[in-house]
């Protein structure tokens, strides 16, 4: 994907804590940028918080993380990570992340959640309103399944 694809970046600075002796990023911290990111990103579009989703009985379930390494992140650089919405299904939205260092490309990474009833563990469909939000959030329109 192409770095211009995205309408929203999250900037991080790799801390001492998140790197080997060698200075190099452990893997497990990508998901956490990741997840850094999304949560930027989703407070960026002005839909309801995790705190209001659970007053409301309803919230998103990680259904699926991935991430595809291409080069490593390394103590003190800062990365820009990219969020943004691929897709929705009927109960399910699907986003792309990246990171970056400059012009290069670093990680890519998908992130799949599943809207659902809190006290029922099922999946219920996403409000149209969201829908409409992200949408108009994106520089690409996300995918309809």
């Amino acid at each position: 994907m192409a770095r211009e694809d995205f309408s929203f970046f999250h900037s991080l600075r790799v801390r001492w804590a998140e790197v080997d002796m060698q200075g190099i990023v452990f893997n497990g911290h990508y998901l956490t940028y990741f997840d850094v990111a999304f949560t930027e990103y989703w407070r960026a579009t002005g839909l309801p918080t995790v705190l209001q989703q659970a007053a409301d009985g309803r919230e998103m379930f990680a259904r699926k993380a991935t991430v595809e390494y291409h080069a490593p992140a390394r103590f003190d650089d800062v990365l820009d990570i990219g969020v943004r919405c691929a897709g929705f299904g009927r109960t399910s939205v699907r986003f792309v992340l990246e990171i970056h260092l400059g012009d290069q490309h670093l990680i890519s990474g998908e992130l799949v959640y599943v809207y659902a009833d809190t006290s029922l563990r099922k999946g219920v469909p996403w409000p149209q309103e969201w829908r409409d939000t992200i949408t108009d959030f994106e520089k690409l329109v996300p995918e309809t399944a």
